[in-house]
């Protein structure tokens, strides 16, 4: 049973801001639907009336048959909740059961006549077979399957992006929602995901910044215009949704050009011919005593004046074409800072241990502006190795040796560095030493405005973080950038911009990323790779 998604005309608001202002959607079995926006556009918004999470101001969301999954952007652990629970939760297994014990109870009782129904969504979600299905998906992904009995909470980062994933294969929904599936993903992790959207039947609805992903699995496009708050679809997947947007794009400037110039050559031939008439008004009042020119002239002028109404009228006959709308850009600029020594980084030998996880002995030496991306399967080490290169970790043996003059800027990838009570504001400027204005100044660049930061920064949501971050490191002044998942949380265009700042950057560059489009986008010196994971 796989149904179709039909949403018409929704619309949604929270408080005075309009979110959504009509917005129709069509998901039928099959079809891979990838939406793109800017942050704040309504992306996740969208997600959430699809699935029924929370419902529309106005118009309406029909599933035609079966079941409708949404898996969120935020991992969403919760004390108390073993692995095993959660997988049964966020596949639609536990409600599904509840359900079906809720009517089996009604039938002992004479009643429980949706029994029937409610067992049958239960099977089809993959209740029957869930936990051995879950102990299958976790060995493939790496994971020991004594980790369905830990709680969610007391896994590490690595194993909660895994779980998250395993959650999506165990997965029946007829109609998957997922809301930046690919974040903390590694390359593994990808490949496993984009093998299950091509191969599963149903539809589904993906909001994503991962542009080689969403190459590899969307077969239409839907653009949400967060000034119209409308929605654009583009078929031909995403080579066709680009290709599709920069043609629109090029006939809109053409469309305002053309117009732009017509107006302008009317605009000047009213103002040739106004000064003609004035000059021949003020002709055809002189003392000339010769009646017949002064006729020939005041009827010269009247004709003068005919032509600038006919021109004016013509004018205002154009066909208006506003000028093409730009769209606030994250201007994102990193300075090198003063040049250090020769060798900005260096471990000898060392051994990382952090709980019962040991790295090394290894040796790494990043010399002065070199560009080097550090990739590897999730827990292998990247995080740790990091720690240990800018000085958070201390290496149980060998050494650790960081340059004079290095100054370091990081971006971790938890965005952690506005987690603590107080405002976006206050954290900013305890954090970069600007001052108030200032430091106001350089938020509003990143799109953080009055609304933004003047709330506590913990209340952020992942995006806002993450151009928080940003901003911290640019007025940093580092000339060793360590970015960890950099692009995580951030819209396609920010993510352009920040591929333009790293190539214009002439600091020492680490960049930890699963992005595969960024390491091809970005100029490296070369890959440090580290092994296999370790659960």
């Amino acid at each position: 049973m796989s149904g179709t998604l039909i949403a018409r005309d929704i619309q949604k608001a929270h408080g005075a801001a309009t979110i959504l202002a009509g917005v129709s959607v069509t998901v039928a079995p099959g079809d891979v639907l990838g939406v793109v926006g800017p942050n704040g556009a309504g992306k996740s918004t969208l997600l959430r009336l699809l699935a029924g999470v929370d419902q529309p101001d106005a118009g309406d969301v029909q599933l035609t048959s079966g079941t409708a999954g949404y898996l969120p952007q935020e991992p969403d652990r919760r004390a108390g909740e073993r692995l095993q629970d959660y997988l049964a939760r966020r596949t639609g297994v536990a409600a599904a059961e509840e359900h079906m014990n809720a009517e089996a109870a009604a039938l002992a009782d004479g009643g429980g006549e949706g029994y029937s129904d409610a067992l049958e969504a239960w099977l089809a979600l993959g209740g029957a077979d869930l936990e051995v299905r879950a102990e299958t998906v976790l060995r493939d992904l790496g994971l020991d399957v004594a980790l369905l009995d830990l709680e969610t909470v007391a896994l590490s980062g690595g194993q909660a992006a895994r779980a998250s994933l395993a959650a999506i294969l165990l997965s029946r929904f007829d109609v998957l929602l997922l809301d930046e599936p690919t974040n903390d993903l590694d390359f593994d992790g990808l490949a496993r995901l984009e093998r299950f959207i091509a191969e599963r039947p149903g539809g589904a609805v993906i909001v994503s910044h991962d542009r080689a992903f969403l190459d590899s699995t969307v077969t239409r496009v839907l653009e949400i215009d967060e000034i119209l708050h409308t929605a654009t679809e583009f078929g031909g997947g995403w080579a066709g949704y680009q290709d599709l947007r920069a043609t629109a794009a090029r006939h809109e400037q053409e469309r305002f050009d053309s117009f732009s110039a017509q107006k302008d050559r009317l605009t000047a031939r009213v103002n040739r011919q106004r000064q003609w008439s004035e000059t021949g008004v003020k002709k055809s009042k002189g003392s000339d005593p010769d009646k017949a020119v002064v006729r020939h002239r005041a009827e010269r002028s009247e004709k003068q004046a005919g032509k600038v109404r006919a021109s004016e009228k013509a004018i205002e006959r154009l066909e208006v074409v506003d000028k093409p709308w730009k769209r606030w850009e994250l201007q994102l600029r990193f300075g090198g800072g003063e040049r250090s020594g020769d060798v900005t980084a260096r471990l000898e030998d060392a051994v990382l241990r952090r709980g019962s996880f040991t790295l090394g002995p290894m040796s790494l030496e990043l010399a002065w502006g070199e560009r080097v991306a550090l990739v590897g399967p999730n827990g292998s080490g990247k995080t740790t190795l990091v720690a240990a290169l800018i000085g958070a970790l201390e290496p149980e043996s060998g050494t650790r040796w960081l340059g004079p003059g290095v100054r370091v800027g990081t971006l971790d990838q938890a965005r952690a560095g506005f987690d603590n009570a107080g405002t976006l504001l206050d954290a900013f400027v305890e954090q970069s030493g600007m001052a108030l204005q200032e430091a106001r100044s350089l938020l509003a660049k990143f799109g953080l405005e009055a609304d933004e930061v003047n709330r506590e920064a913990r209340s952020l949501s992942p995006g806002e973080r993450t151009r928080a971050s940003l901003a911290l490191l640019m007025a940093s002044g580092a000339n060793f950038l360590v970015l960890d998942e950099p692009t995580n949380h951030l819209d396609l265009p920010a993510i352009e911009q920040l591929e333009v700042a790293l190539d214009a950057y002439d600091g020492t560059l680490l960049l930890v990323t699963h992005d595969r489009h960024l390491l091809n986008a970005v100029k490296l010196d070369r890959t440090v790779e580290l092994g296999a994971r370790v659960a």
